[in-house]
């Protein structure tokens, strides 16, 4: 009876977790360089004095599915998707660096390379600066170049580097905003055979049809384990009915 109580309780506690993940996945299904989260469960005992018959489920947290999304051409300079294993490298407003996929980029009103999210584009040297009234051109290894517009050709001028890395894939842990870090928390190296592919941006890799069964398949899974709970209740009820008949 406590092992059927604590494994159903726990296991809808969990399910119910489970089910805002998915959520998340199908959530950002159009988000350029998404990565899908992936979620586990499993059985832990119990240990301790007159606890030998109690299990619980815990929600043990894969980790994410690095499978590449498709190349999707947009024809934008400040568009990029990095071709095969790599991380775009972002500065956070403590200092400290993240990782994207998501190479869909923008120039503010100073002239800095960011994200969409406001995040400075890290650069061999710091942030990018963009000079005004330029045309953009992102090279393979991430070289940003400018060429003043107007009609009258001029010199080509290289302003910065994107800051490319690839560490390994099980170094790297999913942050509350979405943005990858690594484990031990340092600065990853720059790698210079991560190439992207200008005017592109890659899709996510969260699959709707997988997600939308999974989210059906845990639904089910939580009703089963109400009805074990009503179970253990009903069962409950009956011994404590026969105890008072005999006694």
């Amino acid at each position: 009876m406590d092992r059927l109580i604590y494994t159903a309780m726990t296991g809808a506690s969990h399910t119910l977790q489970q089910q805002a993940t998915v959520a998340q996945n199908l959530s950002n299904v159009n988000t350029p360089g998404y990565r899908a989260a992936i979620n586990t469960f499993r059985a832990v005992p119990l240990v301790g004095e007159g606890l030998p018959t109690r299990t619980f489920v815990v929600d043990s947290t894969a980790g994410s599915n690095f499978a590449p999304g498709i190349m999707q051409s947009t024809g934008r300079a400040l568009d990029v998707a990095v071709q095969g294993q790599g991380w775009i490298a972002v500065q956070m407003e403590d200092g400290s660096e993240a990782y994207t996929r998501n190479g869909s980029l923008q120039v503010t009103p100073n002239g800095i390379l960011q994200t969409r999210n406001g995040l400075n584009v890290a650069g061999d040297a710091g942030p990018i600066t963009i000079p005004p009234d330029t045309e953009v051109s992102v090279a393979k290894d991430g070289t940003i170049s400018t060429v003043p517009s107007g009609p009258k050709p001029s010199q080509v001028v290289v302003v910065g580097r994107i800051k490319l890395v690839n560490p390994p894939e099980n170094m790297m842990v999913r942050g509350d905003d979405g943005l990858f870090r690594t484990r031990d928390g340092n600065a990853a190296e720059a790698d210079g055979n991560v190439t992207v592919a200008s005017g592109n941006l890659e899709s996510s890799n969260v699959n709707t049809v997988e997600a939308m069964v999974s989210m059906i398949s845990l639904a089910r899974q939580f009703d089963m384990q109400m009805k074990m709970l009503q179970s253990a209740d009903n069962n409950a009820n009956k011994a404590g009915s026969v105890l008072n008949v005999n006694g």
